[in-house]
């Protein structure tokens, strides 16, 4: 399950209620983003949390509008989604039956072998 919407500040939820649901972390930002230094010491805190409790992180930038179009659009007459900060939460017994999270877990621990701690990702627009 895929988190949308809190943003920095609704990235506690899950955390509070069971942490260790929590199987990957997405931090985006876009071009405009790279200045704002509250969001930079937001996503520092959160991978800071993230390497603590062994959570994979995947930073994706310049991807915004692109990754608003993957998850889809929200409910009509709600409030824009935040998704600087998006949480994958899964049951602990499915954690890693999904193959998609496995490819993504495996391309975190490949970067973390070569001391990228973070993984960089680009969206491309269609």
């Amino acid at each position: 399950m895929v988190t949308p919407g809190g943003g920095i500040p609704g990235t506690a939820i899950p955390w509070d209620g069971d942490p260790d649901s929590v199987v990957l972390c997405v931090l985006a930002t876009d071009e405009e983003d790279e200045g704002d230094i509250a969001l930079q010491i937001h996503f520092t805190l959160i991978q800071a949390f993230c390497c603590d409790n062994d959570i994979h992180i995947v930073r994706v930038v310049a991807g915004m509008r692109r990754l608003a179009a993957v998850l889809g659009d929200p409910t009509p007459g709600t409030e824009p989604r935040d998704l600087h900060c998006l949480l994958v939460t899964t049951p602990h017994a499915d954690a890693w039956q999904s193959h998609g999270l496995a490819e993504v877990a495996n391309y975190c621990a490949e970067s973390r072998d070569r001391n990228q701690w973070v993984p960089v990702v680009r969206l491309q627009e269609r």
